[in-house]
């Protein structure tokens, strides 16, 4: 473990990723503790104030509420969201896959249509359409994308079982009269925790996406609570006069979307005994 975290630090882009990924998760935990206002506070006398305005560091909306305040609010829904989503997704992909791989026959073969099924699909498509179903809001969105979107853990998780399964030490907790539950649990599993990892850093970022992008059409985050999607969708009539109000939140997106990205391969890098 020692040696992977070694190769990691070695790596700059995946050293760039992590710090990027570690600030703005800081931010999300601890910036609305120390908001100097509060999200929904309106202040028509001082709409559309630029960053670097005195008592508002990233600016004021078109309504006068504080964007440093909504930002770091908007971070921690964004986290929560990514990392529900994950969360979800890894358990049942992880779950599909894992009995896929290691009962083979019809219950791969099913498991197999069901996730190839859902992959022909785009996801935002179908986060529409079940968040529609749903309802908007955000425990709507986790569940709803979550519950789609474990297509690609299950595939990973799928291939590494079928390579395990007829390892010396499988074949041995079979010998020794374990069931099958205890073998995927005990055996199989902790062997695939590693690329089930690599993937979880990605779908935190696609998470981070999706979510802004339901709320940026109405159908997740509701405002006044302030997604960073919603403060997008909210400030692009506002552009010409005030364009920070868009691109304060597009950056973060983009900074933590790139920063969980670099921070995924560096991690392949370094667990993935193919490429070492």
């Amino acid at each position: 473990m020692a040696t992977a975290w070694r190769r990691l630090a070695r790596n700059r882009l995946a050293l760039l990723g992590s710090l990027v990924a570690v600030a703005y998760i800081l931010l999300g935990i601890l910036g609305p503790v120390f908001a100097p206002y509060d999200y929904a506070k309106q202040s028509l006398l001082q709409a559309n104030l630029p960053p670097l305005s005195e008592g508002h560091l990233l600016g004021t909306d078109q309504v006068g509420r504080d964007l440093y305040s909504r930002l770091v609010t908007g971070i921690r829904i964004s986290l929560i969201v990514g990392f529900g989503i994950t969360a979800i997704s890894m358990v049942v992909g992880t779950a599909a896959g894992a009995i896929a791989g290691y009962r083979r026959g019809w219950t791969d073969t099913v498991i197999s249509a069901i996730v190839e099924f859902t992959w022909g699909f785009p996801l935002i498509l179908l986060a529409v359409l079940f968040a529609g179903t749903l309802g908007p809001g955000l425990t709507a969105t986790i569940l709803a994308v979550g519950l789609i979107n474990w297509a690609g853990f299950a595939r990973v998780v799928r291939g590494e079982v079928l390579g395990l399964r007829e390892a010396e030490f499988v074949e041995a907790a079979r010998a020794s009269g374990l069931n099958e539950p205890r073998i995927l649990l005990r055996h199989v599993l902790p062997n695939v925790l590693a690329p089930a990892l690599v993937m979880a850093s990605y779908y935190v970022a696609l998470g981070i996406i999706v979510e802004a992008g339901l709320s940026f059409i109405g159908m997740g985050a509701q405002p006044p609570l302030p997604s960073l999607g919603v403060m997008i969708a909210e400030g692009r009539n506002y552009m010409l006069q005030s364009h920070w109000v868009t691109t304060v939140p597009g950056v973060a997106i983009v900074a933590v979307v790139l920063g969980l990205n670099l921070l995924g391969d560096g991690l392949r890098d370094v667990l993935d005994p193919r490429l070492k």
